[in-house]
């Protein structure tokens, strides 16, 4: 969420910069303007009414000491000054509750040096790790190769749970237990703590990372009163732990990673990616969050990036790094690399990472704070990033690895994770008839 305070100070310069995420960004401050110039108003009121209620209090102390008559009359009128000074303060409570309502929905200004452009087609390349493989056959998307090898599953998760769910079977299901495993050992070898939150939270938790309220119609809750929310990321769960916290300077940087669940409802994605386990309703994920001080976010920022990286490096799949225009961009992220994987099968390159900074934006509205100069408590920064999405390391494995045979090679660093298998063949295990 954005500072008030700054925002009213140059609305002008807010507008410019949000106009670079496109027209329904930069409209996005235009109801506040007025409503700040009456928060501005009131409070110059209130300061007036406050400054004659003193003046009143020292009048009636006056009269009493010459005039006891008087003084009945006196504070009968200073009753109606605080009356009128409690209506101010509800009015600027109301106000400012409609303002941060506003504020809410307006998305993080970009960083400086994000490109312009309104969508991918205007995103950076800004490097790219390892070959194409030359495979000598004509390669086949992970949802053939998936099939015919019999590691998934889609009518029977149909049946279950309707469109975009997926059951993994056999060496379907072991590779990506053996992908989330082997994700978690790299990053906790790096640095990182690894943390295993709930799955469920509150709107109050969804809020603190910019999910709500914009968001409402991507999430699923439950119909509790007041509802839960199945987390959209682990970055939800994992960043609000330190809600209304403040740590001493010393205490940042700190690193986490988490291996959750993910569950999103995917609202306006019809017709997208409906062959596969790109773009499902529930996938698994291996999530890096940061809580930095503020002159360290960025160099933290390129550090999360490449940690991302390294667990495609150690499965040696080719993949590059995009820096994202500033219409291409989350919401909450004032900056953000995309790390992108080959898909052969596909031919083309599939998001598998979004590594984003989101500066002091979701700080203000969780409240996480670190003694600064002085001792003087100031916002922290919070980075996040895929590290990375467990289904789609599945589909660029399947693609980057298969064999003219349709068998696929287990990359070698997970092989101790696949209890040494090496080479993923067509499984058959009987099942029912459908009638």
């Amino acid at each position: 969420m954005l500072d008030l305070k700054a925002v009213a100070a140059d609305f002008e310069t807010f507008e410019r910069r949000l106009a670079r995420r496109g027209e329904k960004a930069a409209q996005a401050l235009a109801p506040v303007r007025p409503l700040a110039q009456q928060r501005r108003e009131l409070y110059l009121l209130l300061e007036k009414q406050k400054k004659e209620q003193g003046e009143k209090n020292a009048h009636i102390r006056e009269v009493a000491k010459t005039d006891r008559g008087a003084v009945e009359g006196a504070r009968a009128a200073l009753r109606a000054l605080g009356d009128s000074v409690k209506k101010t303060e509800t009015e600027i409570a109301q106000l400012e509750a409609e303002i941060e309502r506003l504020l809410l929905l307006v998305p993080n200004p970009p960083h400086e040096s994000v490109p312009d452009g309104v969508d991918e087609r205007s995103n950076v390349v800004v490097r790219t790790w390892g070959e194409k493989r030359t495979l000598g056959f004509t390669p086949r998307p992970h949802w053939d190769l998936g099939e015919a090898l019999g590691i998934f599953e889609w009518g029977q998760a149909a049946k279950l749970s309707g469109a975009r769910f997926t059951i993994s079977k056999g060496a379907g299901a072991r590779l990506e237990r053996a992908i989330a495993a082997f994700f978690l050992d790299v990053h906790t070898s790096r640095g990182y703590r690894e943390i295993l939150p709930p799955y469920l939270v509150t709107a109050e938790t969804m809020t603190g990372t910019g999910q709500l309220p914009k968001f409402e119609e991507d999430a699923f809750k439950t119909t509790n009163t007041p509802p839960l929310y199945l987390i959209p990321t682990a970055e939800v769960p994992v960043t609000n732990m330190h809600r209304d916290e403040v740590f001493e300077a010393n205490a940042l940087p700190i690193w986490y990673c988490a291996w959750t669940p993910c569950f999103r409802a995917e609202a306006g994605s019809a017709g997208r990616d409906t062959r596969g386990i790109i773009r499902q309703h529930q996938f698994h994920k291996v999530e890096l969050v940061k809580f930095t001080r503020a002159e360290e976010s960025y160099a933290e920022h390129d550090k999360m990036m490449d940690d991302a990286c390294e667990v495609l490096r150690r499965l040696e799949l080719h993949h590059r790094v995009v820096l994202l225009c500033a219409g291409d961009m989350g919401f909450s992220a004032a900056k953000t690399y995309d790390v992108e994987v080959w898909c052969p099968g596909q031919d083309c390159y599939r998001e598998i990472s979004s590594v984003s900074n989101c500066e002091d934006f979701q700080a203000r509205r969780i409240r996480v704070r670190y003694r600064g100069e002085g001792g003087k408590p100031r916002l922290a920064h919070t980075l996040n990033g895929s590290g990375v999405a467990v289904g789609r390391t599945v589909v660029a494995i399947l693609e980057q690895y298969q064999e003219a045979d349709g068998s696929v090679t287990v990359p070698e660093a997970l092989r101790p994770y696949m209890g040494g298998m090496e080479r993923i063949v067509p499984e058959r295990f009987p099942r029912g008839v459908e009638r």
